[in-house]
């Protein structure tokens, strides 16, 4: 199947979840990507900084990028004049530097705080018990150039679909609970991202709004 009737199947698959597809094309070339946004796909995510940035110029500006990966302070400064979403924020440090950045471009910048859900440790994320502290002691109200959007979670690598959905599930009660709980300025809960090639399907099932998908469109890298 071309990467066009991919796209063309998927939209249509999440369309009753009234969720967005994020076409995941980092390690894929420029060339990929316009062939996805011929099809009419616009959301983009890619994982290094540096690949966003040599992608970018030889693409449509109506495109959006969003940052999916783990994002060092130091690199912030690169895309905060044109990202779409930051997926990946996991301390109160990287969420100032965003802020600083944004403000220096004048713009605020949307943002998902990852939570840790998995039990590999060797993914990125915050633990749900501290996000519900960042919230409850108001740290993030000053970060008047972030626009916190809501959630994202990777479920642990395994065949065992029962422990992926009920990660699933878990990031969802979170994230209920936070959007009746806590409102700031900065807070609009309205992104739920949990969901890649192998799982997105029991994500959406489990009120996923945001799916990451890669190889199925692109192929395997």
């Amino acid at each position: 199947m071309s990467i066009a009737q991919t796209i063309s199947q998927l939209i249509s698959e999440i369309k009753p979840y009234g969720s967005t597809l994020i076409a995941v094309s980092k390690t894929h070339p420029a060339e990929a990507v316009r062939e996805a946004y011929e099809a009419g796909q616009l959301d983009f995510g890619e994982n290094k900084v540096q690949e966003m940035q040599d992608k970018k110029p030889l693409l449509p500006n109506e495109i959006h990028w969003h940052l999916i990966g783990h994002l060092q302070s130091n690199k912030v400064k690169y895309i905060a004049p044109y990202v779409h979403l930051v997926h990946s924020v996991d301390s109160l440090k990287l969420l100032e530097e965003i802020n600083k950045e944004a403000q220096k471009n004048n713009r605020i910048i949307p943002c998902l705080l990852q939570v840790h859900i998995a039990q590999e440790e060797t993914k990125f994320g915050v633990d749900a018990n501290d996000i519900r502290t960042w919230l409850s002691n108001r740290s993030l109200d000053s970060f008047d150039h972030v626009k916190i959007k809501g959630f994202m979670g990777m479920a642990s690598f395994t065949p065992d679909q029962q422990k992926i959905r009920q990660e699933f599930k878990q990031l969802k009660q979170l994230f209920d609970e936070c959007s009746k709980h806590y409102q700031s300025a900065n807070t609009e809960w309205e992104a739920l991202c949990m969901g890649m090639s192998a799982d997105y399907k029991i994500a959406l099932e489990e009120g996923s709004t945001m799916i990451r998908v890669g190889s199925a469109i692109f192929g395997s890298r």
